[in-house]
């Protein structure tokens, strides 16, 4: 179910990229929220997906984010790579929160926010990844 809301920045979430053509990204996979809620941009959020495949060589816009607890199947891996060259925005619709499965005919999410200093570090690899910093 796609999400109602403009989630936290730093909030991870699962993004249909369905409809996309490689080399974008092509497939669900999760993503962290980068941006905060806009006024006057309803719908819309801005996103980077993550990899649990690492980069054949480490740019300055990858960043290795780990996961403990492990995000529920299929993304249970207990780390990501941040594809911080790969920035998108996109309709709400496309994104909806990791669940675990029901519990008693509702779903459980998992409702995860990364630290502030991960967010930070997510950061500065996105202005690496768009070529405004060396």
């Amino acid at each position: 179910m796609s999400l109602p809301y403009h989630p936290k920045q730093g909030t991870i979430v699962i993004c249909d990229f369905k409809g996309f053509v490689s080399p974008e990204m092509v497939k669900r996979r999760p993503a962290v929220i980068v941006s905060p809620r806009l006024r006057k941009r309803e719908g819309l959020c801005t996103i980077v997906p993550l990899s649990t495949t690492p980069p054949k060589v480490i740019e300055a816009y990858h960043y290795k984010l780990y996961f403990d607890p492990v995000l529920p199947e299929p993304y249970n891996a207990e780390f990501h790579w941040v594809k911080a060259d790969m920035v998108y925005t996109v309709s709400l619709d496309r994104l909806f929160l990791p669940f675990f499965g029901k519990d008693q005919g509702k779903r459980s999410y998992d409702i995860r926010v990364i630290s502030k200093d991960e967010l930070v570090n997510i950061q500065r690899c996105i202005l690496a990844g768009l070529g405004i910093i060396p």
